[in-house]
């Protein structure tokens, strides 16, 4: 077969130099082709590697759309992205190639001798290190063992000519073989190790056929690298000797997004890609470390919406992630997640503090850690309630505005402004304001707040200022904010539910007389700021921060 080449590189030509170790690398062997060309056109194998990110892929079957070189590079960036590199070989039908993460130095492919469609794809890998990664993609015929051991054996005179032996070696694809016992087993155990443990899907099924009945699909690597095989952790998921990929029935589904549970399952899907993941020594001088990089303190974030946690990690192969609340103890967001995600979508909890921070950790060192550097705030909006009354519309009542620090000494200054943003008045009658102690003030009966107007509750009669209206003093005769420090406060309906919470961090309450206003003003669930940097006047109880009215 034609020995020509068709080697492509990303836009990263990134080297070893200062990586710190170690490394993980995920190796996958994907013969996941769908429909009726052999290819990845229908993009259900396309969607599996982008859910479960392999580092290094030893891939058959490499045709999509023309199969020129600007479709394969299209294939390569869709399903992994612009930055990695791959080999394809040419002269093929039905092509091995590597696709991977890190440069590929040299490749090609050496002539397997009992078949005519394809020919034993190789590469050479700058994995971070002083050692490079050689992989070998492989796809042995279906007409029988012994014809497999003599393709075996083949590949192993190859690799003992080629390979040095300082190097890791891995050996993956579809293999055809019907048990673990034929002999191209112990041909290979030559150069790498064979035997059990074995990779399995979330049932424990180690069958990587269409069929799940036979052990088709392999990735078989040497002495060198099997020392530091490490168990594949996807999300909360941790699978001890890697994973057989069976979309049907791993859950939760969500974890290989956008995977889908039906694509293992696609018309003509050839075989179950199979995941070892190795956490190799980096070579580098830096240690192992965790840094937090979101939220890492100030972040107003509202609860029950999705935010990215990010973190940078270097010597780690896979991190725990928790919060804690205002000195609370911490909770568990994601138990395990691969390090090298550097990102985890979280649904922020819907309970409002100004004091929130997230750590994350090695797990399996959990000394290893770091937490966010200051904390963040997270505040709840009710967005709307039932208290609408008149034009059938509906109210959206929420805290726009609140003073911790009075000005001088006089507590009655205090104050919290509460804007109703809806299409509707709102009957108050019963509401009620807290702090972080205890209930402050009861609205009294008949009090009402139309539609895109102001009511504002002071500390004491004597803080309201001459002419504004709809200004009442505290039910309590004060409402507490005499600490000048970090405050919660809360708004709640005549049936005792929240409404809205506002976490007053205190580096928005440490100036007399400057109160947190939301930016942009008068926007439910909107920050809180320092009023003087939305306008010249230190505050604006009942008006709109520019002076003008509601």
């Amino acid at each position: 077969m034609d020995g020509g080449t068709s080697l492509d590189g990303g836009t990263d030509g990134g080297t070893d130099g200062g990586t710190p170790a170690p490394t993980l690398i995920r190796l996958m062997a994907a013969n996941i082709t769908s429909g009726n060309l052999q290819s990845y056109d229908p993009g259900h194998g396309i969607r599996i590697f982008q859910g479960t990110r392999p580092d290094v892929v030893m891939i058959q079957e490499f045709n999509y759309l023309s199969d020129s070189p600007a479709d394969i590079r299209q294939l390569v960036d869709t399903a992994f992205g612009p930055n990695f590199f791959y080999y394809r070989e040419t002269g093929a039908s039905i092509p091995n190639g590597v696709i991977s993460r890190w440069p590929i130095l040299a490749a090609g492919e050496w002539d397997d001798t009992q078949v005519g469609d394809r020919d034993f794809a190789w590469a050479r890998i700058d994995v971070p290190g002083p050692r490079d990664l050689w992989v070998v993609s492989v796809h042995l015929l279906t007409s029988g063992s012994g014809v497999r051991n003599t393709e075996a054996n083949n590949l192993v005179n190859f690799i003992n000519a080629n390979v040095p032996s300082g190097d890791y070696l891995a050996i993956g694809g579809d293999l055809n073989t019907d048990t673990r016992s034929e002999p191209c087993f112990s041909t290979f155990s030559q150069v790498v190790a064979t035997g059990s443990p074995y990779p399995a899907d979330r049932n424990g099924d180690d069958g990587t056929n269409a069929g799940r009945s036979k052990p088709y699909d392999h990735v078989l690597v040497d002495g060198d690298l099997r020392q530091y095989q490490v168990a594949t952790v996807i999300g909360g998921s941790t699978f001890p000797a890697g994973l057989v990929v069976d979309t049907r029935v791993y859950s939760p589904i969500s974890e290989i997004a956008p995977a889908l549970s039906g694509d293992s399952g696609a018309p003509s899907m050839q075989h179950m890609a199979v995941i070892k993941d190795f956490l190799i020594p980096g070579g580098g001088s830096g240690p192992a470390s965790v840094t937090v990089g979101s939220p890492n303190g100030g972040e107003s974030w509202v609860g029950g919406s999705a935010h990215s946690i990010t973190w940078t990690a270097q010597g780690v192969a896979s991190v725990k992630l928790e919060y804690a609340l205002a000195g609370s103890s911490w909770t568990t967001i994601s138990s395990s997640t691969p390090a090298f995600a550097g990102s985890y979508t979280w649904t922020v909890p819907n309970i409002a503090t100004h004091d929130a921070k997230v750590r994350v950790s090695d797990v399996s060192n959990s000394a290893l850690s770091d937490t966010s550097n200051a904390a963040f705030t997270i505040t709840v909006s009710g967005g709307g309630d039932d208290g609408g009354v008149g034009d059938g519309g509906v109210g959206g009542v929420f805290i726009n505005e609140v003073l911790v620090n009075e000005p001088g000494g006089d507590v009655s200054g205090e104050f919290v402004e509460l804007v109703n943003a809806g299409s509707a008045a709102v009957n108050l009658s019963g509401w009620t304001l807290s702090d972080a102690a205890s209930e402050r003030h009861t609205f009294a009966s008949g009090t009402t707040l139309e539609a895109g107007r102001a009511i504002v509750v002071f500390g004491g009669a004597a803080g309201i200022p001459v002419g504004l209206p709809n200004a009442v003093a505290a039910s309590t005769g004060a409402l507490g904010f005499s600490n000048n420090s970090s405050e919660t406060v809360t708004v709640k309906n005549a049936g005792g539910t929240a409404v809205d919470t506002a976490a007053i961090h205190s580096t928005l309450t440490g100036t007399d007389g400057v109160s947190a206003n939301r930016s942009p003003d008068g926007t439910s669930g909107a920050p809180f700021v320092l009023h003087n940097s939305l306008s010249s006047s230190p505050s604006s109880p009942g008006v709109r921060a520019d002076g003008t009215a509601f």
